[in-house]
């Protein structure tokens, strides 16, 4: 019972994808002893309380019916509407008890393990016919305690009904005694008071089912260690194609940010490590955004495709190496660089001025203020 086919102990607890699909098989909680005992309890109750109006309905039905009139005497259809009409008033006034009945009944079936329609729980199982598992099931914790329940019930059902019997049969005796309308009312407390009485005895069946049909079933729920491993390869997805999704997210990426680096204003430099890519809106951005990093090859690609779209190439390895430590890409600069940044994209500007206008030179400022708290050894190096 506590081992599969591989002979591994289910000893984990179901996880929630296991709880779920279990209810979508149809594979719940269900206590029948706990549907028993509401039923007849409840209805038993709704008898004693409507007892005195199913008599005086029941008497009037009774009455009509022996009180026929001359002329239905030679109607040879009048006491097939008299049927007809008896039975459907009695229905009318036994309806409420049953509304209540089948909605308790409703109720306590799904209060254990909730309402659930499974199409493939309807569907045959060949398994089921295996006899093997039928003998198996014989001997389960599960069929022990239905043989514990049946003798239970038997003892308890069998010495209440008897006791009742016993105390109540004068009073059932005395019902030829009374008038029919007093006798049916009386007969309907009684049956109804013998019915709370024997669910009564129902309710400590259920006490002890119910927690045993919630511990079975997650007892069946329970998965061994490599069922476990097994789901969650298939929930989270196994290691290499993970990884392959990861190289692709991070191939694209790359490839994203390779198309930023033809529109960048300046690619700041360690000058072989890193490459930062930096660019500024003076009318759309509030402080220079980097559009691109990388590191070792991925540096080397992006001073490459600078060059071909003649992006500035600023050396600066304490600068670079903030940038590229303290931002991410798409990201504003931190506002401990915007002096460093603005005396870099002033140099910029003036050298874009010097190729489209020509004048004189201007010359690279080489000191990029870093604030201590920003700067990065240059033995801290990270790929991308």
């Amino acid at each position: 019972m506590a081992e599969n086919s591989d002979g591994q102990e289910k000893t984990e607890e179901p996880t929630q994808k296991r709880l779920q699909d279990s209810k979508r098989k149809g594979q719940i909680a269900r206590s029948k002893e706990l549907n028993t005992m509401a039923i007849t309890l409840v209805g038993g109750m709704a008898l004693v309380a409507m007892s005195g109006d199913f008599a005086q309905g029941l008497a009037e039905i009774m009455t009509t019916n022996f009180t026929i009139p001359r002329v239905d005497v030679f109607d040879t259809t009048a006491l097939l509407r008299r049927l007809v009409g008896s039975i459907r008033e009695a229905l009318l006034i036994l309806l409420p008890f049953f509304l209540i009945v089948v909605a308790i009944a409703i109720a306590s079936s799904v209060s254990l393990g909730g309402m659930t329609f499974s199409a493939e729980a309807l569907s045959p199982k060949l398994s089921k016919l295996n006899p093997l598992k039928g003998l198996k099931k014989m001997v389960s914790a599960k069929s022990m305690m239905e043989l514990f329940k049946a003798l239970a019930k038997f003892v308890l059902i069998g010495g209440t009904t008897g006791i009742v019997l016993w105390l109540t049969l004068g009073q059932f005796i005395a019902l030829n005694t009374m008038a029919l309308g007093p006798a049916l009312s009386q007969l309907g407390t009684l049956v109804g008071w013998s019915f709370v009485l024997v669910a009564s005895t129902l309710s400590v069946i259920a006490m002890i089912d119910v927690p045993f049909q919630l511990w079975d079933h997650k007892r069946q729920l329970k998965m061994t260690k490599q069922e476990l491993k097994e789901e969650m390869k298939d929930t989270e997805g196994r290691p290499e194609v993970k990884g392959r999704i990861r190289n692709l997210q991070r191939e694209m990426a790359q490839r994203r940010m390779m198309d930023e680096v033809p529109k960048a204003d300046v690619i700041v430099t360690n000058p072989t490590h890193y490459a930062v890519a930096l660019r500024y809106d003076q009318t759309s951005m509030q402080a220079p955004k980097l559009v691109a990093k990388g590191a070792d090859l991925v540096a080397a690609n992006i001073r490459r495709l600078g060059s071909q779209h003649d992006v500035p190439l600023v050396e600066s390895p304490m600068l670079a190496r903030a940038i590229f430590a303290h931002t991410e890409l798409g990201d504003d600069i931190p506002a401990g660089l915007y002096l460093a940044v603005a005396k870099l994209l002033a140099y910029v500007f003036q050298l874009r001025a010097y190729r489209s206008d020509g004048g004189l030179r201007p010359d690279n400022p080489g000191d990029f203020p870093v604030p201590p708290e920003l700067q990065v050894p240059e033995q801290r190096q990270t790929t991308t």
